[in-house]
């Protein structure tokens, strides 16, 4: 197991910032997330932990010591990788056995053989050790590759996108399987994903990285109820969270033209902008509320059903809200419905900086 800090890391690639000045750190025995859009820096920090890239500015440390200047061998982490890796031609056994036999290990034969067989039956791989890997199907090779990792027992582990090749359902098999093989490893996980339903489900704690910094790092629960800005609000949340135009007028919020108003409580109005002006107000699609006794009127625009629930998307004027409902419910398109939101839910940004006025 290892504890895992980055401070200050810049890294550019020419002209390109990759990493701006980032700051993380990843606690012994953690499942940690680092979640981010293509190109937000997530391989470059696996890379820069893992060895394979050097940093222009910052200290990278394990357990403590600083191994910026330490070969990827001596830091002995995992890498784990959306593309397999594996030697087509060999077996499964040869190619959990392969990172065993470097001089820098020098295990024993009957070693190799031991920590072989525990692999594979914490991953229930045993009936595939002597198959060819180019006969295996995606969540067998990826099995496979994730052996090859543990058998070494190392510090730690990084995983980068290691099942976005996957479908959906083995992908959402294999969630469970890597969260319940980090308790039973009790050891430091740093994943690497754009997938938030994987953040929100597997990690203890989730970064969310955009443009080479870190916006804000907490809980799976904090993240989604308590967005720090308009970045993570918006990319965190499936459906994504309805953002609309807002206006402070006399210390309350107007929205859809008038049609809803809402009054400011007390620590939200003192970091309110002083005077009238414009702020967009963003609420999750699970708490708008659709009923005869709601406060404004819209049209059905379209209906997602997803057999537990159904997603109904909702026009006012030129703007459009999700809300979840239950699958019972009939909603027909263009038929007019009465909507509202729950006000304590409601989240309010500052429309020159993005930052969440609602957050105390």
């Amino acid at each position: 197991m290892a504890h895992i800090k980055l401070a200050n890391v810049t890294k550019h690639f020419g002209s390109h910032a990759a990493l701006d000045n980032l700051s993380l750190e990843i606690a012994d025995g953690e499942f940690f997330i680092l979640l981010g859009p293509t190109g937000a820096g997530k391989t470059t920090t696996l890379r820069l932990i893992a060895g394979l890239e050097r940093p222009d500015a910052g200290t990278i440390e394990i357990d403590g010591q600083d191994v910026r200047q330490w070969s990827a061998a001596e830091r002995d982490v995992a890498l784990v990788f959306q593309y397999y890796s594996l030697y087509p031609r060999y077996t499964v056994r040869q190619n959990l056995a392969f990172p065993l036999k470097s001089r820098i290990r020098n295990y024993s034969p009957a070693e190799i053989t031991d920590r072989i067989a525990r692999a594979a039956k914490t991953l229930r791989i045993e009936h595939l050790l002597e198959r060819k890997t180019d006969r295996l199907s995606g969540g067998e090779m990826q099995r496979v590759s994730i052996g090859r990792a543990i058998v070494r027992d190392p510090r730690a582990f990084l995983m980068d996108e290691p099942l976005s090749n996957l479908d959906a359902k083995l992908r959402e098999a294999l969630r469970a399987e890597l969260k319940e093989l980090q308790l039973k490893l009790g050891a430091t996980f740093l994943f690497v994903t754009h997938d938030q339903i994987e953040a929100m489900s597997m990690g203890d704690r989730v970064g969310v990285l955009n443009q080479g910094r870190i916006i804000q790092v907490g809980t799976p629960h904090e993240i989604y109820n308590r967005p720090r800005d308009l970045f993570v609000a918006s990319f965190v949340g499936s459906p994504a969270m309805n953002l609309m135009p807002g206006e402070v007028r006399d210390g309350r919020l107007m929205a859809l033209a008038g049609r809803i108003e809402l009054s400011a409580g007390g620590s939200l109005r003192e970091r309110l902008p002083c005077g009238p002006g414009p702020v967009t107000l963003g609420i999750r699609c699970e708490d708008i509320r659709i009923g005869p006794g709601e406060v404004a009127e819209a049209r059905v625009h379209d209906v997602e059903n997803l057999g537990v629930e159904k997603i109904v998307t909702l026009r006012v004027d030129e703007q459009l809200l999700r809300a979840t409902t239950p699958a019972a419910l009939e909603f027909p398109i263009d038929s007019a419905v009465r909507f509202g939101w729950n006000p304590h839910k409601l989240h309010c940004f500052d429309v020159v900086s993005g930052a969440n006025l609602s957050l105390a």
